[in-house]
């Protein structure tokens, strides 16, 4: 179809002699506009509206409508807000978070980004979750104190719990099946920062696995996963530790990514799990498997 017959008002190009130019054309040419990386520290200094359309890129309009949140106002039905930023532009870091309602006392999605000393944008924190699904506590210990999803100490009886109701580590709620997406649109906002790449630090064995199959390769780590791998399978040392000396420690739990980080959650390994380090080059799907025909 003409693309004139479908907009009548489109102006007809005349013919011009000489050199075809951007401005001989009144065009503007946005490949030689400014494309230099911005940072959070610089986004702390933005005007709110500039930040909601930051946060308007990674939330989608269907998930707002379905909770009944106006996804222009970012209000919910009884006009209340529900989406808020917290930044330090000192440290170069950025958080945004989405509550279900007006007046939740917790929220439904969350994201933390931060500035790296390598002139890099880090991943912190991500979470969306159903608001309307059982909350686990792991979070927390039965005084109150809290746990660092725990990675500093643990609630045993509120993970053996979220671990029967199929959670992985980490997880309060069960998830809103949109991690993919999610990560489609983070690498969206980074490229609206004009960001190349970006980093992020798994907590969780089953996060790094994620990541893989979302395109990421390591920077730090990947020797380690493939061990793991080769420890999990059949005659391997990881393997013959799944002994029940634990809840997270069942021999089945050697066949699913969820079930193997929960044992190495509850310590299964040598040494602590850390020390991995990954990195989502845009545009880029890395190829890399450490898990290979594991599922979730």
């Amino acid at each position: 179809m003409n693309l004139n017959m479908m907009i009548p008002g489109w102006p007809k190009l005349q013919a011009l002699k000489g050199p075809v130019t951007a401005e001989t054309l009144g065009r503007n040419d946005l490949a030689h506009a400014l494309a230099r990386p911005i940072f959070l520290r610089e986004v702390a200094q933005w005007d709110l509206r500039w930040q909601r359309l930051l946060f308007q890129i990674l939330v989608p309009a269907r998930l707002l409508m379905d909770r009944c949140i106006d996804p222009v106002t970012l209000t919910d039905a009884q006009g209340r807000s529900v989406a808020f930023s917290r930044h330090d532009a000192d440290r170069g870091s950025f958080r945004l978070e989405l509550y279900p309602w007006g007046d939740a006392d917790e929220a439904m999605g969350e994201i933390e980004l931060a500035d790296t000393v390598f002139n890099q944008i880090e991943v912190v924190w991500v979470v969306l979750q159903d608001p309307s699904a059982p909350r686990f506590d792991v979070d927390v210990l039965p005084n109150g104190a809290p746990t660092m999803r725990g990675t500093a100490v643990r609630n045993i009886v509120a993970e053996e719990a979220a671990m029967i109701a199929g959670l992985a580590p980490g997880q309060v709620r069960r998830g809103l099946k949109v991690a993919r997406w999610l990560m489609e649109r983070v690498e969206t906002l980074m490229l609206c920062l004009n960001q190349r790449e970006f980093v992020v630090q798994p907590l969780y064995y089953h996060a790094a696995v994620l990541f893989e199959r979302f395109g990421f390769s390591y920077i730090q780590g990947q020797a380690r996963m493939e061990s793991i791998e080769e420890g999990f399978a059949l005659g391997g040392e990881l393997r013959a530790r799944l002994d029940n000396s634990t809840p997270f420690r069942r021999p089945e739990q050697a066949k699913t990514v969820r079930g193997r980080s929960w044992a190495i959650h509850d310590g299964i390994l040598d040494e602590p799990w850390d020390r991995v380090r990954m990195v989502k080059r845009l545009g880029v799907d890395a190829g890399v498997n450490t898990c290979s025909g594991i599922p979730w």
